[in-house]
């Protein structure tokens, strides 16, 4: 296995990164000289436009299909990916692992169909134990991998119950991973945002003025999140200066309910 040092070029693959946290971690690290590869699960088009974006800041990027709900297909996908580092890096090994795909749902808990439970734990929980397993052999040593969770996995607000079991077990397999992928130099960390306007869940913190008041006036900075917030913390986490940081939880929340 290779070791990423300063001699191979810094490629990240971040999930879910044609719109949204992912689009806009992916402009920061092509801003900080890194090579990406997006996924995308049907937005083709606007896959391409992140890509293009990407090459207009001077990096060099890739877009592939992925739907995290079909571990099925994550074999395959890794023949992808890997054939993407040698066509546009002559490269070998991914530095970088984003798991950022994902979707919301609000519904309390008595109105949570099984059906959309599942859904979920498919994409956020089992979909990022199978990929991570799945692109392992393509991760450098040295490199690094940062799991996506949420405020709403510190605190409680109605209608998020099935979304936030689901990032808590992200935060805990965050730490077995960051356990078991030490030998190999590999350093793995939970980012989590607070409340961000963005489409998410339907854009409903961007949209609803009653609902971005309600955030800001419980957030110590006084604001909802926007997408630069959560990217550029990404980016910096990423950094060749911070590798000492590992199995740590981050919130990205402005100071949401503290």
């Amino acid at each position: 296995m290779t070791q990423a040092d300063n001699t191979t070029p810094r490629i990240a693959l971040v999930t879910g990164g044609s719109r949204g946290l992912g689009k806009n971690t992916a402009l920061h690290l092509a801003r900080d000289g890194v090579g990406v590869i997006i996924t995308y699960v049907s937005n083709r088009a606007a896959a391409e436009q992140t890509v293009d974006e990407i090459q207009a800041i001077g990096a060099k990027a890739v877009a592939l299909q992925l739907d995290l709900a079909n571990s099925r297909n994550f074999p395959g996908f890794a023949d992808a990916v890997r054939a993407a580092l040698k066509q546009t890096w002559n490269a070998e090994y991914l530095t970088y692992l984003v798991n950022n795909g994902g979707m919301g749902m609000h519904a309390s808990i008595a109105e949570t169909s099984e059906a959309v439970f599942d859904e979920l734990y498919n994409v956020h929980l089992k979909g990022t134990f199978f990929l991570t397993q799945a692109l392992l052999p393509l991760i450098a040593d040295g490199g690094r991998i940062i799991n996506t969770s949420s405020g709403l996995a510190r605190f409680s607000l109605p209608g998020y119950a099935a979304y936030a079991a689901m990032k808590g077990g992200v935060e805990v397999m965050t730490r077995y991973m960051a356990k078991e992928f030490g030998a190999r130099g590999i350093a793995v960390n939970t980012v989590a945002p607070g409340a961000i306007e963005t489409d998410f869940g339907g854009g409903r913190v961007r949209d609803n003025a009653e609902l971005n008041a309600f955030v800001s006036s419980q957030t110590a900075l006084g604001r909802a999140g926007r997408p630069d917030d959560i990217g550029a913390a990404v980016a910096s986490l990423l950094r060749p200066e911070n590798g000492w940081i590992n199995a740590q939880r981050i919130e990205v929340s402005g100071g949401m309910f503290i």
